[in-house]
């Protein structure tokens, strides 16, 4: 569903599965710099947003998913993921609770495929479960960081009136895919578990009883070594041009072995141009690779051998 946004001056549409949102209003490296001063907002109406009724719903989410939902605050926003009985991330949304409905929103196009698999698990469980086209998904820049909106369809000039100035995906991709932080079926693939791509604490709650998937989570969370890690690459710009999603990541030069793959990158106003890759987890973390035919240096996101995998602080 095409934003409305989109006739704001100097929006110039995203392409792939972001076409339907502004790319950019015009200088996407100043609205990078708009985002981390803590203004602006991002138009993500393309998400697709679900509620979820019922009064079983908040502990029916919790017996499926990788979150705990039983002490969920209202107004609390919380990730969480499906995984298969492997443990390989399925499904991933974020969402809320206002005391009466959970309101989730989830990748363009994701939205079917979650809703039809949360129905084949109601059984017997008070819930209902619905896609709503009408409600869209925005980012707001604020002094801590960043909030999520979900507004009305029909209200969206409006809330670009009050909340602006309008920042395009490009900046919110480019500083997203610097926090280190994936995106579903972009820098994941059907083999990824939580703890290779710093999911744990997140999105996945360890202090919580069984789901589907919790055997792997919790043995690799114990044991460390994840089969592979998320890892930050900084690319060499003198190319000019990003490498294709999907890409292999050689190791060393144009004959060196294949040992991950890249998912999604940017371009940075402060560090150039960057990607995010799912590497091996025993390549070294000062190894030169090759993407797309562009050297790359690595940047820890997740730490290949701790059994905590999330991002160092720095």
């Amino acid at each position: 569903m095409t934003s409305p946004l989109l006739d704001l001056p100097g929006a110039v549409a995203g392409d792939g599965i972001d076409a339907p949102v502004a790319a950019h209003y015009g200088s996407f490296n100043g609205e990078q710099r708009t985002l981390e001063s803590g203004e602006g907002f991002v138009d993500l109406s393309h998400r697709d947003v679900l509620r979820i009724e019922g009064p079983d719903r908040l502990t029916w989410l919790h017996n499926l998913t990788t979150q705990h939902f039983l002490d969920l605050a209202p107004g609390a926003w919380t990730q969480a993921l499906v995984l298969s009985p492997q443990g390989h991330v399925e499904h991933a949304f974020e969402g809320y609770d206002d005391g009466a409905v959970f309101t989730a929103h989830t990748e363009p196009g994701a939205g079917a495929a979650l809703v039809e698999w949360l129905e084949r698990m109601k059984f017997m469980t008070r819930v209902e479960l619905s896609l709503v086209p009408d409600l869209a998904v925005m980012w707001r820049a604020v002094p801590e960081g960043g909030k999520h909106d979900v507004v009305p369809r029909d209200q969206l000039p409006a809330y670009a009136e009050a909340a602006g100035p309008a920042c395009g995906l490009w900046a919110f991709e480019a500083l997203r895919i610097a926090r280190g932080e994936p995106r579903l079926g972009i820098d994941t693939d059907h083999r990824t578990i939580p703890n290779e791509v710093g999911w744990i604490g997140r999105a996945v709650h360890l202090d919580k009883g069984c789901y589907r998937g919790q055997e792997t989570v919790a043995r690799v969370h114990t044991l460390g070594r994840p089969p592979r890690r998320l890892t930050l690459l900084h690319l060499d710009g003198s190319e000019n041009r990003l490498p294709a999603q999907g890409a292999d990541v050689l190791l060393g030069g144009p004959e060196g072995k294949v040992i991950g793959t890249v998912g999604s990158s940017a371009r940075h106003h402060e560090l150039g141009p960057i990607a995010l890759a799912l590497l091996k987890r025993n390549v070294a973390t000062d190894a030169e690779l090759l993407v797309d035919g562009i050297a790359a240096a690595q940047e820890v996101v997740v730490d290949p051998e701790v059994g905590l995998h999330v991002r160092p602080l720095r």
